[in-house]
């Protein structure tokens, strides 16, 4: 796909809630394809996109030839250990068993037999930061490999959401540029934004009625947060003995306190469970976890006053799962500002400006 006017086309694999898309739309992207297997993160991406397209599920069951052409393929994929099991067999159906081969049997092949089809100018993909260590190496050896044998220029690099939320959230993003593509790319090239740090305070209820009631989130007139939220003294109790038992066997839990002025750790997938890595410190009483609408503004989906906050239609449980496993949207948005001139080839229009990341 040759000819730019400054927009260009994506796809949305692995896609959760779509916080890579976000970022993408943001610099002019059209999505035109996308997967994602889980029935209630289908529900919450087709309440916030509505682009008439459907959410295909199981991409291993959709031939790479059904997919539309694109320009940029994005993907959050699984961190799975790879294996060369089957290279005999290869062998005897005289197939090629180079490392994109290694990658069979994984959801990353599926990005690899994308790849290779269609051919698409760029990628991004995304991981947890242990991809780099998962299977002592070798996980992270054989996608690298399986890219550069694709044809693609790579970079990688950790980056931290903290910057843009106040969050400590380190992922790794893996950028490529089809090796024909006059670009010279680095992830170094990602601008962090300046100004005061993000706090929690700019994410939490301010609870003094300054925000329109939201519930079961908030209630009343002053827009408290709901009494749901607010640990069990049982599970309080439960939190500080079990985080008192690891410290003194010399283990790292422990349950996460924060104030307004703090920033908290990683939210994660399990925080449906206990809250225990963010807990909320409260004048009065036990602590609380955080609402599903204060983690759609840690995650950067949405903001406090936003005209079009982030429709959440799940459960908690559902809200909070799908928030811990997604990327933080303004990475996203800044990690694609970065890339869109090189992908629509007007990287002379944009001087370069600010901190790197």
């Amino acid at each position: 796909m040759a000819a730019f006017s400054h927009g260009f086309t994506f796809i949305d694999l692995f896609a959760g809630i779509g916080g890579l898309r976000i970022g993408f739309e943001a610099v002019g992207g059209t999505c035109v394809f996308t997967s994602e297997w889980n029935k209630f993160s289908q529900q919450t991406y087709r309440a916030n996109f509505e682009d008439g397209h459907e959410i295909n599920g199981d991409i291993t069951k959709v031939d790479e030839r059904d997919i539309p052409a694109h320009d940029v393929l994005l993907a959050g994929f699984p961190c799975q250990p790879f294996s060369i099991a089957g290279v005999s067999k290869k062998n005897s159906l005289g197939r090629a068993h180079g490392f994109a081969d290694e990658t069979q049997g994984t959801l990353f092949f599926d990005v690899v037999r994308i790849l290779r089809h269609h051919k698409p100018r760029a990628f991004l993909l995304e991981n947890v930061k242990n991809l780099l260590s998962h299977d002592k190496g070798n996980t992270f050896r054989v996608i690298l490999h399986a890219l550069d044998e694709l044809g693609y220029d790579v970079d990688h690099k950790v980056i931290d959401a903290r910057h843009w939320v106040p969050q400590h959230r380190e992922r790794i993003f893996i950028a490529g540029f089809r090796r024909d593509v006059p670009a010279v790319f680095s992830l170094d090239e990602v601008i962090l934004p300046g100004g005061i740090s993000p706090t929690l305070a700019d994410i939490l209820h301010p609870q003094d009625g300054s925000e329109a009631v939201e519930e079961p989130y908030t209630t009343g007139p002053l827009a408290e947060v709901g009494a749901k939220y607010t640990l069990t003294p049982n599970l309080w109790k439960y939190l500080q003995n079990y985080a008192a038992k690891h410290k003194a066997a010399g283990n790292g839990f422990g349950y996460g306190l924060c104030q307004p002025h703090n920033v908290a750790r990683t939210l994660s997938a399990r925080y449906f469970k206990d809250g225990s890595e963010i807990l909320i410190a409260q004048d009065h009483g036990t602590p609380r976890r955080l609402t599903p609408r204060e983690c759609a503004r840690l995650m950067g989906f949405d903001r406090k006053g936003s005209n079009r906050p982030w429709k959440i239609v799940v459960s908690d449980t559902q809200a909070y799962r799908q928030f811990g496993n997604a990327v933080a949207a303004p990475v996203a948005i800044a990690i694609a500002e970065a890339m869109a001139p090189w992908i629509t080839n007007t990287v002379a229009l944009h001087p370069k400006r600010g901190m790197r990341a």
